[in-house]
Protein backbone atom coordinates (compact mmCIF):
# COMPACT_ATOMS: atom_id res chain seq x y z
CA UNK A 1 0.00 0.00 0.00
CA UNK A 2 0.94 3.46 -1.14
CA UNK A 3 -0.47 5.11 1.66
CA UNK A 4 -0.70 9.05 2.47
CA UNK A 5 0.80 9.80 5.24
CA UNK A 6 -1.42 12.13 7.59
CA UNK A 7 1.65 13.86 8.85
CA UNK A 8 3.14 14.64 5.80
CA UNK A 9 4.45 18.52 6.59
CA UNK A 10 2.39 21.33 4.98
CA UNK A 11 5.07 24.14 4.16
CA UNK A 12 4.34 26.63 1.83
CA UNK A 13 7.00 26.84 -1.61
CA UNK A 14 10.61 27.50 0.00
CA UNK A 15 10.22 30.70 -2.27
CA UNK A 16 8.44 32.20 -0.38
CA UNK A 17 9.36 32.00 2.56
CA UNK A 18 13.39 32.78 1.06
CA UNK A 19 11.02 36.27 -0.37
CA UNK A 20 9.95 36.62 3.44
CA UNK A 21 13.40 36.28 4.92
CA UNK A 22 14.60 38.28 2.50
CA UNK A 23 12.48 41.29 3.06
CA UNK A 24 13.41 41.06 6.41
CA UNK A 25 17.19 40.80 5.54
CA UNK A 26 17.13 43.93 3.16
CA UNK A 27 15.33 46.13 5.50
CA UNK A 28 18.39 45.97 8.13
CA UNK A 29 20.90 47.03 5.15
CA UNK A 30 22.29 50.01 4.88
CA UNK A 31 21.21 52.10 1.47
CA UNK A 32 24.06 52.44 -1.06
CA UNK A 33 25.54 49.41 0.23
CA UNK A 34 27.32 47.54 -2.37
CA UNK A 35 25.31 43.84 -3.03
CA UNK A 36 25.02 41.56 -5.70
CA UNK A 37 21.69 41.22 -7.88
CA UNK A 38 20.53 37.71 -8.94
CA UNK A 39 20.16 37.16 -12.98
CA UNK A 40 20.11 33.69 -12.50
CA UNK A 41 20.21 31.27 -9.95
CA UNK A 42 24.04 30.98 -10.67
CA UNK A 43 24.80 34.44 -12.03
CA UNK A 44 24.54 38.31 -10.37
CA UNK A 45 25.56 41.17 -11.13
CA UNK A 46 26.98 44.41 -8.80
CA UNK A 47 24.71 46.65 -7.66
CA UNK A 48 23.32 49.14 -4.74
CA UNK A 49 20.83 49.20 -2.55
CA UNK A 50 19.06 52.14 -3.54
CA UNK A 51 16.08 51.47 -0.84
CA UNK A 52 15.94 49.58 2.13
CA UNK A 53 12.72 50.51 3.17
CA UNK A 54 10.39 49.18 0.02
CA UNK A 55 10.68 46.26 -2.51
CA UNK A 56 9.34 45.12 -5.88
CA UNK A 57 7.34 42.49 -5.15
CA UNK A 58 6.74 39.68 -8.18
CA UNK A 59 2.31 38.55 -7.56
CA UNK A 60 2.61 36.92 -10.64
CA UNK A 61 2.18 36.18 -14.30
CA UNK A 62 4.36 39.17 -14.92
CA UNK A 63 3.35 41.77 -12.34
CA UNK A 64 5.48 43.63 -9.63
CA UNK A 65 4.30 45.81 -7.05
CA UNK A 66 6.26 48.21 -4.93
CA UNK A 67 5.79 47.88 -1.49
CA UNK A 68 6.87 48.84 1.91
CA UNK A 69 8.94 46.07 3.87
CA UNK A 70 6.33 46.14 6.41
CA UNK A 71 3.89 45.59 3.50
CA UNK A 72 5.55 43.07 2.11
CA UNK A 73 6.26 41.37 5.19
CA UNK A 74 2.33 40.78 5.38
CA UNK A 75 1.87 40.05 1.98
CA UNK A 76 4.17 37.16 2.80
CA UNK A 77 2.20 36.39 5.77
CA UNK A 78 -1.24 35.62 3.81
CA UNK A 79 0.12 34.05 0.94
CA UNK A 80 1.75 31.74 3.67
CA UNK A 81 -1.09 31.31 5.38
CA UNK A 82 -3.66 31.13 2.06
CA UNK A 83 -1.10 28.19 0.43
CA UNK A 84 -1.66 26.32 4.13
CA UNK A 85 -4.72 26.16 3.92
CA UNK A 86 -4.94 25.20 0.69
CA UNK A 87 -2.15 22.31 1.08
CA UNK A 88 -4.47 21.12 4.12
CA UNK A 89 -7.25 21.00 1.73
CA UNK A 90 -5.05 19.35 -0.68
CA UNK A 91 -3.86 16.13 2.17
CA UNK A 92 -7.44 15.82 3.20
CA UNK A 93 -8.70 14.71 0.09
CA UNK A 94 -5.38 12.53 -0.88
CA UNK A 95 -6.47 10.67 1.97
CA UNK A 96 -10.21 10.28 1.21
CA UNK A 97 -9.27 9.22 -2.16
CA UNK A 98 -6.38 7.00 -0.92
CA UNK A 99 -8.53 5.16 1.54
CA UNK A 100 -11.08 4.67 -1.43
CA UNK A 101 -8.43 3.45 -3.50
CA UNK A 102 -7.25 0.53 -0.51
CA UNK A 103 -11.42 -0.11 -0.55
CA UNK A 104 -11.88 -0.59 -4.35
CA UNK A 105 -8.46 -2.75 -4.53
CA UNK A 106 -10.09 -4.99 -1.52
CA UNK A 107 -13.15 -5.34 -3.20
CA UNK A 108 -11.53 -6.11 -6.26
CA UNK A 109 -9.27 -8.59 -4.89
CA UNK A 110 -12.27 -10.36 -3.11
CA UNK A 111 -14.08 -10.38 -6.30
CA UNK A 112 -11.16 -12.62 -8.18
CA UNK A 113 -10.94 -14.80 -5.61
CA UNK A 114 -14.74 -15.61 -5.45
CA UNK A 115 -14.20 -16.19 -9.04
CA UNK A 116 -11.56 -18.08 -9.52
CA UNK A 117 -13.12 -20.39 -6.81
CA UNK A 118 -16.49 -20.68 -8.63
CA UNK A 119 -13.19 -22.07 -11.43
CA UNK A 120 -12.15 -24.25 -9.42
CA UNK A 121 -15.09 -25.88 -8.65
CA UNK A 122 -16.63 -26.09 -11.68
CA UNK A 123 -13.57 -28.25 -12.86
CA UNK A 124 -13.71 -30.32 -9.94
CA UNK A 125 -17.68 -31.36 -10.80
CA UNK A 126 -17.64 -34.44 -12.84
CA UNK A 127 -19.59 -33.64 -15.97
CA UNK A 128 -23.26 -36.07 -16.24
CA UNK A 129 -24.34 -37.16 -19.55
Amino acid sequence: SSGINAEWPLRPGVKIIESKESVTKISKKVVDKDILVPLTSSMYVPGKLASNSHVLIDVGTGYHIKMSTKDADGYFDRITEYITKKMEIVQKNLIEKDKLREVTSEILQLKIQAQQSQSQQAQQQPVSS
